[in-house]
């Protein structure tokens, strides 16, 4: 039987920064920005007092900002580091046309300076380069400055994440 640790007190954890893995280079064109990733199990886990806060598996990971992909995609090596269960399969369209079979693990917390939100992620073979969708933009409104070729908070709405319901 699982017993809580600690009842802790109802607030988002701290988690201590990781070192960043970085996946590209700031290339003519391409966006990176630098996004923490967290084992969304655990993060419930630590809610509910079964975990500390030290033990949340996490890490920051710099991703190709990629507004023609609609979901977050990580590698083996993220999922595996976060400890990510593979939820089902789908098929994926690549760039090229190509279509493959990916895992879908999760859930993963996804978070860029105030912003976060939780979903799933596509799995890709080996090292692949991760990539932060439209999806999880959306959700977190933040936007691409592609005179600065970075990724940031929308201005029209510093403070607190804006969606549209309707």
């Amino acid at each position: 039987m699982l017993l809580p640790v600690n009842k802790p007190q109802r607030r988002r954890p701290e988690i201590r920064s990781a070192e960043a893995v970085s996946y590209g280079e700031k290339k003519m064109g391409l966006v990176y920005a630098e996004i923490e990733l967290i084992s969304g199990d655990d993060m419930a886990l630590f809610r509910h007092g079964f975990l500390p806060e030290e033990q949340i598996k996490h890490m920051k990971v710099s991703m190709l900002v990629d507004s023609g992909a609609y979901m977050l995609v990580i590698n083996d090596e993220i999922k595996e580091q976060l400890d990510l269960p593979i939820l089902e399969e789908k098929t994926a369209r690549l760039a090229d046309e190509t279509e493959i079979k990916v895992g879908v693990a999760g859930p993963v917390e996804i978070r860029f300076e105030n912003r976060a939100t939780t979903m799933r992620a596509l799995v890709l073979p080996g090292s692949s380069e991760p990539l932060l969708g439209v999806i999880p933009m959306e959700d977190m409104d933040v936007v691409v400055d592609p005179k600065q070729q970075r990724l940031m908070v929308n201005p029209e709405n510093p403070n607190i994440a804006t969606t549209y319901v309707k």
